[in-house]
C-alpha cells in the first residue's frame, strides 16, 4: 500500500467533506435521538458507495484519457467554478 498516497487521499476528503451538508446532515439525523450507530453505519456505507463510483470511474476514464490530461481538465474545471463564484452577481 502506497501510505503517502492514502495520506494524502485521507487528508484532502477529510478536509472537504469536514463541515458540508453531508456532515450538517448526519449531524441533525444523529441528534434525533434514534439510534445513532444506525445514522453512523448508513452514512459511513453511502460515503464508501460514493467513493467506489467515483475510484471505478476514474479508473475506466484512465483507461480512455492519460490521467494528465484528467488532472489538466479537473483543475481548470476548479478555476471555472472559482471564477463563476467569484464573478456571479448577487
Amino acid at each position: 500500500m502506497n501510505f503517502r498516497l492514502f495520506a494524502s487521499t485521507f487528508g484532502l476528503i477529510f478536509l472537504a467533506e469536514l463541515g458540508d451538508k453531508t456532515q450538517l446532515a448526519t449531524l441533525s439525523l444523529s441528534a434525533s435521538g434514534e439510534s445513532r450507530w444506525t445514522v453512523f453505519v448508513a452514512a459511513a456505507s453511502a460515503l464508501v458507495v460514493t467513493s467506489a463510483i467515483g475510484v471505478g470511474a476514474g479508473e475506466a476514464l484512465a483507461r480512455v484519457v492519460p490521467p494528465v490530461w484528467v488532472n489538466r481538465v479537473a483543475g481548470l474545471g476548479f478555476i471555472a467554478m472559482g471564477g463563476f463564484l467569484l464573478l456571479r452577481r448577487r
